[in-house]
């Protein structure tokens, strides 16, 4: 299987919100009063956005956003064989997506999961985030979240020295670096 990471089209996204997995989609629904895929999309499509494709087919979206100068808040979601795409997604995290909004001035980036998807939240444990508390009765229907996050201090993996130039970096087409450009990154599937 080839893994492909490409910059997100409203298109891409909006196929994979149409194809959630059973456990995206229960997490998304509990905390939007009404979605659609194309709204769910389009809203993915602030600051960083990415799909991993699988042998051409978009499988899994994943992003951060700016919320306010400073604060950003990261995202993923994806159909059932987003499984698949988890390695190279987390070596995109590691490589480009974290030294991107490092570079940008994030002082705190959040990441919030049901408490139910255990897949959720042991990806985010992988990913180096800390989890800082319960969320009880954040979902619309009382459901409780928990609240990862990465801050400046604890990017261990993401100097921030290193991440000042990380613009640059990123749209590096060699070495696999995707910028807003739109360079392909390649890992095997």
């Amino acid at each position: 299987m080839t893994l492909r990471i490409i910059p997100a089209t409203l298109r891409d996204l909006s196929y994979i919100a149409a194809n959630l997995r059973p456990e995206d989609r229960a997490e998304i629904d509990c905390q939007l009063d009404q979605w659609s895929p194309a709204l769910l999309a389009l809203t993915a499509l602030q600051g960083f956005a990415y799909v991993a494709e699988l042998d051409g087919n978009p499988e899994a979206g994943f992003g951060a956003a700016e919320q306010r100068g400073g604060l950003w808040i990261a995202w993923s979601w994806g159909t059932r064989r987003m499984r698949r795409c988890v390695p190279g997604i987390t070596e995109f995290f590691h490589a480009v997506l974290g030294p991107q909004v490092a570079a940008r001035g994030a002082w705190r980036v959040e990441a919030r999961a049901l408490a139910a998807n255990e897949l959720a939240l042991r990806w985010l444990a992988r990913l180096g985030a800390t989890e800082r508390c319960r969320l009880p009765g954040y979902g619309r229907n009382g459901e409780t979240f928990i609240l990862y996050d990465w801050t400046r201090e604890s990017w261990n993996h993401v100097p921030f020295s290193k991440a000042a130039g990380a613009e640059a970096a990123a749209t590096n087409t060699d070495h696999c670096r995707q910028g807003r450009g739109g360079a392909r990154s390649r890992a095997p599937g």
